[in-house]
């Protein structure tokens, strides 16, 4: 039994982009090239796409990816998670997420290995970026206190500021998430669907919060480009481009 495996969650039906896994970058669906940098960092046998779309398993099947179906009912990707992981014997659970085509393989281990030195706590990736970046809605904000654990995080400005003389260093979520498999049972059973705060800003991580459950935050390359609307494919391939 391989003790670490990375689950992609691959959902068709995203409210701002829909069938956003099967969208081409670069002529590749960018599902593809997510797990293929997966497979690098794992192993083929250790990288496992969740879906209830039968498209995705479709074109995922193709390139002979392991493909774990789900239920259509899932609230949000860490549900689903938690679902196909029910399926697999590994211990530690790894959510990359299938609109990061830019992850960086090295960030990959570096959470694992975060992981696997702390198999008690979730574990996040982050890194820094600019106070543009962080006026967007679409950019998960981060706060951490001194020793790297989650204060919050929202698509808001934070940290806020009552003097705009004052510096600040803003942080962004990279979704590249850890858990054990007890962590993810108890975020599935939270039976409010979502908590307040992961209902306002949707960002699911929030729910563990909500929970009393630790995150620690890791903080990785700035590589990582999320995939959240349309008009960020082109932007994705110039980088890719250079």
């Amino acid at each position: 039994m391989n003790k670490t495996a990375i689950i992609i969650p691959a959902r068709f039906k995203s409210s701002r982009f829909p069938g956003k896994p099967l969208a081409k970058i670069l002529g590749k669906e960018m599902i593809i090239r997510v797990a293929k940098i997966c497979q690098k960092a794992v192993g083929k046998k250790n990288v496992f796409i969740a879906t209830d779309n039968l498209k995705i398993k479709k074109v995922c099947s193709n390139f002979n990816l392991n493909v774990l179906m789900t239920s259509p009912n899932c609230a949000t990707g860490t549900d689903r998670i938690f679902l196909a992981s029910k399926k697999i014997k590994s211990k530690i659970i790894v959510n990359v997420q299938g609109d990061e085509p830019l992850i960086k393989i090295s960030d990959i281990l570096k959470i694992i290995k975060f992981k696997k030195k702390n198999p008690d706590k979730v574990v996040c990736g982050f890194s820094s970026i600019s106070s543009k970046d962080a006026r967007n809605v679409n950019v998960p904000k981060v706060v951490i206190n001194k020793n790297n654990r989650l204060i919050y995080m929202s698509r808001s400005l934070i940290p806020g500021a009552k003097k705009n003389s004052i510096k600040r260093n803003f942080f962004k979520q990279v979704c590249i998430y850890a858990f054990n498999k007890r962590e993810l049972k108890r975020f599935y059973n939270f039976k409010k669907k979502f908590s307040k705060n992961e209902k306002a800003e949707d960002i699911e991580i929030l729910r563990f919060l909500e929970l009393d459950i630790p995150v620690k935050m890791v903080k990785v390359s700035g590589s990582s480009m999320a995939v959240d609307i349309k008009s960020d494919i082109k932007k994705v391939e110039k980088k890719l481009k250079k």
